[in-house]
């Protein structure tokens, strides 16, 4: 067989890996939200309605799925990596309710259904993306997430860090400052870094610190959550150009629209493809130590630029 066909193979199977994992995550991570979510018979009933409405179904659940790669290096329990994975996806759908808004992005679709603001009503959104926010804290809080205080305060700390100023938020500030200046390739990098790296990062850090492993021995997690956080972005810009608005489930082509730098604007296609491909095995060649058990990360990073949506 050749190399391209040797490739091909390594392609198909990592993408089935993926698929399948993927699969049970989003159905442990929509029950947990049903479980969550339960509507209570008073006036908050529509408040209720409107997180389920964000936070079930669709979505690639490609955060939790990370959690559960990265726990499987350490043996952690399916149920805490899903508990922690429940909280990052609080987070990114309460980022996403909140980006969709009039005052943000402005958009009507988000995973193939009406935004949160146009399904109820933009008074709604806000307090649903507020209380998805507070709830993924009050999981991590939680002694069923990990019995010992000490990783718990460790994973609060961390996901504050990676959502807030320093973090997502940061980014997104970053973002709409980006429709009024131009930026070079740097500070585009930093702004991703930050609006979808950090995380991203967490899903790996998180399993770090379920694990107790001490910073010295977490430098090679962090340059595979690094280099994948930028290829995602990169492939999340390609989509943007050449993807299928469809298959996407939201606006494509709105970065160019708004006048935004991007990977793809600053590299050009091809360069930019080439480049997420280097993240990809830079990414691998982190986890180079690591045998089976680094199986479902790997596959990972492949799915990242592969993807289709």
């Amino acid at each position: 067989m050749n190399g391209g066909g040797m490739n091909e193979g390594r392609s198909a199977s990592a993408a089935s890996l993926v698929a399948s994992r993927a699969a049970s995550v989003a159905q442990d991570i929509d029950a947990a939200f049903d479980r969550l979510l339960a509507v209570p018979d008073d006036a908050r009933a529509r408040l209720y309605d409107a997180m389920r409405h964000a936070a079930i179904g669709g979505g690639k659940r490609l955060r939790p799925l990370l959690v559960q790669a990265a726990c499987d290096l350490f043996n952690i329990s399916r149920d805490s990596a899903l508990r922690v994975g429940l909280a990052i996806e609080c987070i990114h759908v309460y980022s996403l309710i909140h980006d969709d808004l009039p005052a943000m992005d402005n958009d009507d679709m988000r995973r193939g259904k009406p935004t949160v603001h146009k399904a109820y009503d933009e008074a709604t959104a806000i307090l649903a993306g507020d209380c998805l926010h507070d709830l993924a804290f009050e999981i991590l809080a939680d002694e069923q997430t990990h019995p010992d205080p000490f990783v718990r305060i460790d994973l609060v700390r961390a996901l504050a860090l990676s959502s807030g100023p320093a973090g997502m938020a940061g980014g997104q500030m970053m973002d709409l400052e980006a429709e009024k200046t131009r930026f070079d390739l740097a500070t585009v990098t930093r702004l991703q870094n930050l609006k979808t790296g950090a995380l991203i990062a967490f899903c790996v850090e998180a399993a770090a610190i379920m694990a107790r492993l001490p910073h010295e021995a977490r430098t090679g997690l962090h340059g595979y959550a690094r280099d994948i956080g930028l290829a995602f972005q990169i492939a999340d810009d390609l989509l943007d150009v050449e993807g299928d608005a469809a298959l996407a489930g939201k606006a494509l082509g709105k970065d160019a629209a708004a006048g935004k730098e991007t990977f793809v604007s600053l590299l050009g296609v091809e360069r930019a493809r080439e480049q997420a491909h280097m993240l990809v095995e830079q990414a691998k060649a982190h986890l180079r130590g690591s045998g089976a058990e680094a199986d479902l990360l790997r596959a990972i990073a492949d799915y990242i630029v592969e993807r289709d949506r």
